[in-house]
């Protein structure tokens, strides 16, 4: 089915096959390397997304020739009940490498009845792209929505129950529970500091047709200190939730992905805040009543073997209110009238299932002052590394 076809993305190949013998490789490694350029016409370093405290790691990413996030995953099944994997991320910072643990779970392999448990640190099942690893995102950079709410991206510290309904059609349905350590949430909790409900559902049109519909809310509940980017080092405390529906569509002759195949996908999101932003600079600080929302529409086109070209639009928005609106403005929550909008186009080669060379063209229209970029990208599979998600 074509479903089952379409799980098979970019950077998929068979895990290896473990044995009783002495020449068995438990766990197996893969390694992912990325790396490329980038052109902008502002300077990064001054990137804003007007209505949006941004995480510390969002943003467009330095100019020139760099070293980008690269990938070492470890992951073998413990015994016929658990299956464990480890993701370090390595990326450059000033000339220094920094080791950060992207993932790190333990998951159930036998509870039956489509029922499975995650527990440990993971990327949360928010939304469409958010679980996939950047080097399986269709596009270099994340779409502004993920940027703007995430930084990028949702990790959760905590423990994920999934449930795949026993009907024909594709159904999933799940819950999160975190400690909500991680942006947009902030800080530690001796309980509960994030929460998310899930659900999915999908199925085959046909041999050549496929689709995905999701669903998903977070929140938390009593931030306290959520620091973000800017000269005032603006700080939110307060309850946050957000709301996100996704939609997938794609395609492939009698399910053939090998020549042609098509991919149409769109998420939108929705947040509320309310609680007290603070400058730490300057302690001021004023209610707030925070409104934002977006996200992006892409499609991706496989004209011929080893190529293929896309093209995606973000759009967001905020109506964020306070008392204060000298601080408001100083924290970067207000817009002044303006909603960051961009459009991007791609085109890929991939000369096989495990390295991929793409050439990609912002006209991100984030800031007043609109930005062309230009990004070039290679990545490369080494090892053992499974197929990627529907």
């Amino acid at each position: 089915m074509l479903q089952k076809l379409s799980a098979v993305m970019l950077m998929a190949a068979p895990a290896l096959a473990l044995s009783a013998g002495n020449t068995a490789f438990n766990p197996a490694i893969s390694l992912v390397l990325q790396g490329g350029f980038a052109a902008y016409q502002n300077d990064p370093l001054n990137y804003q997304l007007p209505g949006f405290a941004l995480g510390e790691e969002a943003g467009p990413g330095g100019e020139g020739f760099s070293l980008d996030e690269s990938e070492i995953t470890l992951g073998a099944n413990v015994d016929p009940r658990f299956y464990a994997q480890m993701t370090f991320a390595l990326s450059d910072a000033g000339g220094e490498t920094v080791v950060e643990t992207e993932e790190a779970y333990l998951q159930t392999l036998a509870l039956g009845d489509g029922l499975s448990i995650k527990a440990g640190r993971f990327f949360s099942a928010m939304g469409y792209l958010n679980e996939k690893h950047a080097h399986a995102w269709n596009f270099n950079d994340a779409p502004l929505i993920y940027r703007g709410l995430f930084g990028d991206q949702l990790k959760q510290d905590g423990v994920q129950l999934n449930w795949i309904l026993p009907v024909d059609a594709f159904m999933q349905a799940g819950f999160e529970l975190g400690n909500g350590a991680h942006f947009p949430a902030a800080g530690q909790s001796s309980g509960v500091g994030d929460w998310l409900v899930y659900a999915n559902a999908g199925g085959d049109i046909g041999d050549s047709h496929s689709w995905q519909l999701g669903v998903s809310h977070w929140r938390a509940h009593a931030i306290a200190g959520r620091a973000s980017q800017g000269a005032n080092s603006p700080v939110f405390s307060g309850d946050s939730q957000i709301d996100a529906l996704d939609a997938v569509y794609k395609w492939a002759p009698n399910g053939n992905t090998l020549e042609r195949q098509f991919s149409l996908q769109l998420e939108y999101f929705s947040r509320r805040e309310n609680g007290d932003v603070s400058l730490q600079d300057t302690a001021q600080n004023s209610r707030y009543n925070g409104r934002q929302r977006g996200g992006y529409i892409e499609a991706v086109y496989q004209f011929r073997q080893q190529w293929r070209v896309g093209a995606r639009y973000d759009r967001i928005r905020a109506s964020n209110r306070g008392d204060n609106a000298a601080v408001l403005n100083d924290a970067g929550l207000l817009n002044g009238g303006h909603h960051p909008a961009r459009s991007s186009v791609m085109l890929a080669w991939l000369p096989s299932e495990f390295s991929r060379l793409r050439l990609q063209f912002n006209r991100d229209r984030s800031a007043v002052k609109p930005d062309n970029q230009v990004l070039l990208q290679y990545t490369v599979a080494i090892g053992a590394h499974g197929a990627h998600s529907y």
